[in-house]
């Protein structure tokens, strides 16, 4: 696993951009293959299934790739430039030493305040119109997820963050 992160390390000094591109869009295609099964299972235990054909885990594959698509030409290019730019900011204007704990702080802060909301409101709107709704269809379901998706990534997300913003 070591030998793995050591080569991931170099491509990513090698080629920024691109690693972070391909990346990106593995671990949001890996991530939605994992939401599906947590969808699936939850449902599974609430509605107490029997023993039917209908019951079984199956991946929803196009969901995967258009999910996929995200990560590779949204989050992989957009991030790379946004968490470059926020760590020049916080060290040139802020004047915070990188790794310090005020440094992580202003960082997570200002990810969760700015880019997070900014994120989530282009990943609802793209997976609207990917599954094919309508403009009004896509606004109501912003309206109606947007605010509860917020609140939970910004419970689960920092911590997640400041693991590898340490690192």
């Amino acid at each position: 696993m070591l030998r793995i992160w050591k080569w991931y390390q170099s491509c990513l000094s090698l080629h920024p951009v691109k690693t972070q591109i391909i990346s990106s869009g593995f671990l949001w295609g890996i991530g939605d293959v994992a939401a599906q099964y947590i969808t699936h299972s939850t449902a599974k235990k609430r509605l107490q299934y029997h023993k039917d054909d209908d019951n079984e885990f199956k991946v929803n594959w196009k969901r995967v790739a258009v999910t996929s698509m995200f990560g590779f030409g949204f989050v992989g290019p957009v991030g790379h430039f946004w968490y470059e730019g926020l760590d020049k900011f916080i060290k040139m204007r802020l004047l915070l030493r990188p790794k310090s704990a005020r440094f992580v702080a202003a960082k997570v802060a200002m990810d969760g305040l700015i880019f997070g909301p900014f994120d989530l409101f282009v990943f609802f709107t793209y997976m609207g119109f990917s599954a094919g709704k309508s403009t009004a269809q896509v606004k109501e379901d912003v309206k109606r997820d947007f605010l509860p998706a917020l609140i939970l990534e910004g419970g689960v997300w920092p911590i997640v963050q400041c693991l590898f913003v340490m690192d």
